[in-house]
């Protein structure tokens, strides 16, 4: 093993430039990791690349970081010169070994400005490095900069050839811009997949695929939808995860949010939907966009709420489980409750299916469909249109609506046939969750409701007897 400090320097530097060709050698390289070894034992390079695997021997990194560390110091305290390619090799290594040392991603930030060194290398060296350090601030960090080059190269071409209305990679014929980008975006979901699966509750891999939904797919119905259907395995299978859940929840939030845009946009006049804002890829006018709100939104949180249902009784006694339902519900109560305004009526206390959903069949009475009625809805789509219902009713009878009764009668099932005492205590704990707030919130605006409509009919009585009055 070397001892003195020239044969330290010729080795780390052997070293360096055994790393740069282990990356021509193998463009394909999608793994790095330390290989246990305290001493040198054979006169040979401690970098291994095996298949698409590059391993480090560990004995090497006390030399190997002490030395690119401080060359990097001295290159930018101006008494060392580097040129733009060793500087290219030094960070690589350094971040390689330590991707928390801001001072090499910013030299790095200096390389890409200059156009020396391509945005979407970078992005490699980054997905190189969460594989060995999943959940390393600074690279996220650096790597959402990076994407932000990127958006700026795309958007230019791209907002000249985009049309009204039409979103980030909305174009059916996608031109080179937006080919790149859906080619980023896939990308960019699968680094975050692999980091999230590689550290649990990985919340700066949660938070990071958050900022690109919001800025590489902001308002593309089709790629949300894509990504929550995607999500359904990966929560079934990480049931104790918050922030996987976490993510979920966005979803939702921002799937109720882009449909109740895009049907107020296609109300308005001379406005259409692009076709890439719905899950079919259809364009739609504004009494489909109506209709099509009110069937997917409902159907949107009964899915999730069954997806809960399921997990909750597979998988007992994990809290995660538990706020997950909570959040869905409440998003569902504040949605109905936004829906009842709009049409001018004060929404009840979640007793009942959604009146206005659930009669998309015909059943103006109010009435239950049961499995008798799936000739009548036959007869009917006959008339009109070959229906979602009509569908589902082959399968079996409608499903009902989220609402109180359901939820309590799924926490009293809960709570008589559960073994584990977590379980009962976060089944009673949800139970008080509902009594506390939403009836309590219900019972608020209702009291509120009736008190205004109190004081107008006073008013009006006023004016009336002042008026009779000489």
């Amino acid at each position: 093993m070397a001892e003195s400090e020239e044969e330290v320097d010729v080795l780390v530097q052997r070293v360096v430039k055994d790393i740069n060709n282990a990356f021509k050698k193998n463009p394909n390289i999608d793994e790095i990791g330390l290989i246990p070894c305290p001493e040198a034992r054979y006169n040979r390079s401690p970098i291994v690349l095996v298949e698409n695997k590059l391993g480090m021997e560990s004995w090497c990194v006390k030399f190997l970081l002490p030395f690119v560390h401080n060359k990097l110091l001295l290159y930018r305290q101006r008494k060392q010169w580097l040129d733009r390619e060793a500087l290219i090799d030094i960070t690589c290594t350094l971040l390689l070994l330590n991707p928390d040392f801001t001072t090499a991603w910013n030299v790095r930030k200096e390389l890409a400005q200059c156009g020396v060194l391509n945005p979407e290398r970078d992005l490699y060296l980054g997905k190189l490095v969460l594989t060995k350090f999943p959940k390393s601030p600074e690279t996220w960090i650096h790597r959402r900069w990076v994407l932000q080059q990127v958006l700026r190269q795309c958007r230019p071409r791209a907002a000249e050839q985009k049309e009204p209305g039409e979103v980030e990679l909305g174009g059916a014929q996608g031109s080179p811009p937006n080919e790149r980008l859906r080619r980023v975006l896939r990308d960019e979901m699968k680094v975050c997949a692999e980091a999230a699966g590689r550290y649990p509750s990985n919340y700066n891999a949660w938070s990071h695929r958050i900022w690109v939904l919001q800025n590489l797919a902001k308002g593309n119905l089709k790629i949300l939808y894509d990504e929550l259907s995607s999500m359904k395995l990966w929560v079934s299978t990480h049931v104790s995860d918050h922030s996987g859940f976490h993510y979920r929840q966005f979803l939702m939030k921002a799937l109720v949010a882009e449909l109740s845009r895009a049907t107020d946009a296609s109300c308005g006049p001379s406005q259409d939907l692009h076709r890439s804002h719905w899950p079919n890829g259809d364009g739609v006018g504004p009494a489909a966009a109506e209709e099509s709100r009110t069937a997917s939104v409902p159907e949107l949180f009964g899915k999730e709420l069954e997806l809960c249902t399921d997990l909750i009784e597979t998988y007992p006694g994990h809290e995660t489980l538990w706020c997950h339902r909570r959040h869905v519900f409440f998003l569902w109560y504040h949605w109905r409750k936004e829906q009842s305004q709009d049409v001018g009526r004060q929404p009840s206390l979640l007793n009942h299916t959604d009146e206005t959903l659930s009669g998309s069949l015909g059943a103006s009475a109010g009435r239950n469909v049961q499995a008798m009625d799936v000739d009548l809805a036959l007869e009917e789509s006959k008339q009109t249109s070959y229906t979602q219902d009509s569908k589902r009713l082959k399968r079996g009878p409608l499903q009902l609506r989220p609402g109180l009764p359901s939820e309590h009668s799924f926490v009293t099932k809960i709570l008589s046939g559960c073994r584990s005492p977590e379980q009962g205590r976060f089944a009673a704990a949800y139970r008080k969750w509902l009594d506390s707030v939403i009836v309590a919130a219900d019972t608020r605006s209702g009291s509120v409701k009736i008190k205004a409509n109190v004081n107008k009919r006073i008013s009006k009585r006023k004016t009336k007897v002042e008026t009779l009055l000489p």
